[in-house]
C-alpha cells in the first residue's frame, strides 16, 4: 500500500497473516529430514526479516467497521482481502495489487497494479 499523506510503501498486517500461513505450512511440509527443515526455516525466517523493514498496518476499530460495511454489499470479495480493502479505505491508502478483479469490486477503494 501507499499512503497518499507519505511516499511510504507499507503493508497490513492480514497480508503478513496471510503470508506467514503459507510459509509455516511449508515448513511443515518440508519436514522430511533434518536438511529440508532447516532450508524450510530459513525461508521462514527470511520472510520475518522482509517484514520488519515495513510499516505494518493494523485491523483496528475503524478497519473493522469498514470490514462490516464491505461484507454485508456481498460483493463476492474473499474475507481477506475485504479486510486489507477495509484498512486501506481507513487509512486513505492506494491499495497496490495485481488482483484488480475482486479489489475493483469495492467502490471507495483506490487500487492500482504497479507491475502491469
Amino acid at each position: 500500500m501507499h499512503l497518499e499523506n507519505d511516499d511510504k510503501i507499507v503493508t497490513t498486517i492480514v497480508t503478513y497473516e496471510e503470508q506467514t500461513r503459507g510459509w509455516l505450512a511449508y515448513a511443515a511440509a518440508k519436514a522430511r529430514d533434518s536438511a529440508h527443515l532447516i532450508k524450510a526455516y530459513a525461508r521462514l525466517k527470511r520472510h520475518l526479516q522482509n517484514y520488519l523493514g515495513f510499516e505494518v498496518l493494523d485491523f483496528d476499530y475503524s478497519a473493522a467497521r469498514e470490514f462490516d460495511r464491505l461484507r454485508s454489499l456481498k460483493l463476492g470479495v474473499g474475507t481477506s482481502d475485504l479486510k486489507i480493502a477495509a484498512i486501506a479505505i481507513s487509512q486513505g491508502a492506494l491499495l497496490l495489487s495485481r488482483n484488480l478483479k475482486d479489489f475493483r469490486k469495492v467502490d471507495d477503494l483506490q487500487v492500482e497494479d504497479w507491475t502491469a
